[in-house]
C-alpha cells in the first residue's frame, strides 16, 4: 500500500506539453511511494486517449474516465474513492511540482500531528517562465479565510482519515471554481488545522489565459462559499463586505487584473 495518493483531475487540457510537465513532475519525485490518480472529466477522445497513451509509461499511474463533465469536485472526490495511501496530495493539469515537494511535505505531517494539511509557497509561472512568487501565510487562523483561501490547493498534502470524515469535496454547481475555498473553511470549522511550509516547492501556472477562464458566475459561487463558510467559522459578523468581494473584483478588466497581480506577486 502506497504512503501517498497524488490525485489530479483532467478536463481538455489545450497544452499536452504542461500536462506532460505536470505528470511528470510527479513521476520525478525524490519520494517514491506513491500511487497516482487522474481522473479525466469528460474530455473529448484526442485529449482523453493522448492522456491514456502517455500514462502508460508509468504503472504507478492509474486513469479514470467520466463520460460527462461534471466538475473540478466529482473528479476529486472519484480519485478519492480508490485511494489507498495514508496521505493525499493534490496536483493540477498545468503545474508543476519541485523534485522534493512530497518528500517534505510527508516528513512534516509525519512529525507535526497536529496539522491536518500542510500546503506550501510557489513560484508563479506563465509563457515568459517563471514571472513572481507567492508565500501563504505560514499559519492560517480562522479570520485568514476573510480575504482569500490561506492555501493554494494544488499545493495541499493531506491526511486521508480527515479527507473521509469531511466527505470529500462539496459538487454542488454552486461551488464551481470555489471547492477548494469550500473545503478548507469546512475543514476549520472542524476543527481541524494546516501549515504552509514556507518554501517554494511548487511552480503554478498563473496567466492571462487563466484569468480570462475566471467567468463572472463563478464570482458570484465564491460569494455563496463565502458567506456559508464565514457562518460555519463564526466570523461573519462585521465582516459582509468580504462576502460581497469578488463581485467587485470580478467588474475588473481581465487583463488590469493580470496586471494587478503581475505587480504584486512579481518578482522584486
Amino acid at each position: 500500500m502506497p504512503e501517498v495518493s497524488v490525485l489530479m483531475g483532467t478536463y481538455n487540457e489545450k497544452n499536452h506539453e504542461h500536462t506532460a510537465l505536470a505528470i511528470d513532475s510527479i513521476l520525478c519525485q525524490t519520494f517514491t511511494d506513491f500511487e497516482f490518480l487522474i481522473c479525466d472529466d469528460g474530455s473529448a477522445a484526442m485529449f482523453y486517449n493522448w492522456l491514456v497513451r502517455y500514462c502508460k509509461k508509468d504503472d504507478r499511474i492509474r486513469v479514470f474516465h467520466n463520460r460527462q463533465n461534471q466538475g473540478l469536485a466529482a473528479a476529486l472526490n472519484r480519485c478519492l474513492r480508490y485511494a489507498e495511501g495514508r496521505y493525499l496530495a493534490r496536483m493540477d493539469a498545468d503545474d508543476v511540482s519541485k523534485p522534493n515537494r512530497l518528500e517534505k511535505q510527508v516528513a512534516f505531517l509525519r512529525k507535526h500531528k497536529k496539522y491536518a494539511l500542510v500546503g506550501c509557497g510557489v513560484q508563479l509561472i506563465g509563457g515568459d517562465g517563471v514571472w513572481g512568487r507567492r508565500m501563504p501565510e505560514e499559519i492560517p487562523v480562522k479570520k485568514s479565510f476573510l480575504s482569500t483561501s490561506p492555501f493554494i490547493h494544488p499545493t495541499i498534502m493531506i491526511r486521508r482519515e480527515v479527507m473521509l470524515s469531511l466527505h470529500g469535496y462539496c459538487e454542488s454547481r454552486k461551488m464551481l471554481r470555489a471547492e477548494d475555498y469550500d473545503f478548507f473553511m469546512r475543514l476549520y470549522a472542524a476543527g481541524y488545522v494546516g501549515y504552509n511550509i514556507q518554501d517554494m516547492l511548487f511552480q503554478y501556472r498563473e496567466d492571462l489565459n487563466a484569468y480570462e477562464k475566471r467567468k463572472y458566475r463563478y464570482r458570484v459561487n465564491e460569494c455563496l462559499v463565502r458567506y456559508l463558510g464565514f457562518r460555519r467559522l463564526r466570523i461573519l459578523k462585521g465582516n459582509f463586505r468580504y462576502v460581497c468581494r469578488p463581485l467587485a473584483v470580478g467588474m475588473i478588466p481581465q487583463k488590469i487584473m493580470y496586471y494587478i497581480r503581475r505587480t504584486r506577486f512579481g518578482a522584486k
